[in-house]
């Protein structure tokens, strides 16, 4: 086999460890690499099964794209105990239906990043951003 069946290989294998782990919490996970100056960044993004909007789980860099995979594998284990837990209350602009979304993040701010990854941000309407208690 070469090098780049062994590294598509072993992507595919940790993308199924990272959806083993969330089980059916999330609807669906997409792995969205790209590749600039011989670095590898992975979003890995979620999709809310009550109301299918997507948000930013968490982003690595790697050298290969087996490299990111492994970093977002050991994020994946890990994140809880190394990030804070933040409820936000939202609702998208012209629909009436408040949402309630939870992301673990290093900070409020990068909550927000994970909140308006990839849209426009007068398109989600914010009422709170809560740090919940530590289990």
């Amino acid at each position: 086999m070469t090098r780049n069946t062994l590294d598509d290989l072993r992507v595919a294998e940790l993308q199924e460890k990272v959806r083993n782990h969330f089980g059916t919490s999330i609807s669906e996970l997409i792995f969205e690499f790209h590749e600039e100056d011989g670095v590898v960044r992975l979003n890995l993004v979620t999709v809310n099964p009550r109301h299918r909007q997507s948000f930013l789980f968490h982003t690595t860099t790697g050298t290969d794209r087996s490299d990111a995979m492994d970093k977002m594998w050991d994020y994946v284990k890990h994140y809880r105990d190394r990030e804070q837990s933040y409820t936000i209350q939202w609702k998208i602009r012209g629909d009436n239906e408040l949402h309630t979304s939870y992301f673990h993040a290093k900070n409020a701010y990068e909550a927000l990043d994970k909140l308006y990854y990839d849209r426009d941000m007068n398109a989600i309407t914010v009422f709170s951003v809560v740090l919940n208690p530590m289990s």
